[in-house]
């Protein structure tokens, strides 16, 4: 990781530190709110243990502030990104962060339910959270199904057996955050490369 990384992540504890003490909040309180353990709060707040996003999505919602509050990391050059959409597995992902590692957001299409490449659940390490853009998105865990429609929010732990996709005779599209684990489950290897390089199809 360069400095630059170093430095974000390690503004990262005081952030939470001062976000907990501006609610009036305890290490015990926050721990029962996001089901973390007093102690890693603590190694998270004092700089001793590296963030995931498993920590940080229900760190966020306890607080109430956009994950991007928790980890601001400074300007550098031109802050566009350009959007160049790789295509894998019959879906196409258009990456819009263009750092390695961490957390990564994707705009991802999904073809019509009649042209999807499988149906068939999977499961990985690691968290996902989507936005449903346009379109109708149905998804399973495990077995239990969900309709859902433009401005729905799903967050789910990856290790649940889960498949998503459209719902009916249209693309849906989603707004997505995968951890590393995700990316490369849902991408492949060589298709993250490809995104994190610009490169697309």
């Amino acid at each position: 990781m360069d400095d630059t990384g170093h430095d974000v992540l390690a503004g990262v504890g005081p952030r939470l530190r001062d976000l907990r003490r501006r609610r009036g909040a305890t290490l015990d309180q926050l721990a029962a709110e996001t089901a973390l353990t007093a102690s890693t709060l603590s190694r998270l707040e004092t700089g001793k243990l590296r963030p995931t996003l498993e920590q940080l999505l229900p760190l966020a919602r306890a607080h109430g502030v956009p994950l991007d509050d928790l980890v601001q990391a400074p300007p550098t050059g031109d802050p566009r990104i350009h959007l160049r959409p790789v295509r894998h597995r019959g879906l196409v992902f258009v990456p819009l962060t263009r750092r390695g590692g961490g957390v990564q957001a994707f705009k991802v299409i999904y073809p019509p339910a009649a042209a999807s490449p499988t149906t068939a659940l999977q499961t990985h390490e690691g968290y996902e959270w989507f936005y449903v853009l346009d379109g109708r998105v149905r998804l399973v865990l495990d077995d239990t199904e969900h309709l859902l429609d433009p401005g729905e929010v799903v967050e789910f732990d990856t290790g649940t057996p889960h498949w998503i996709g459209s719902a009916d005779d249209r693309p849906a599209e989603t707004l997505a955050l995968f951890s590393l684990q995700g990316e490369h489950a849902h991408l492949g290897r060589g298709a993250t490369r490809a995104a994190h390089d610009g490169r697309g199809h």
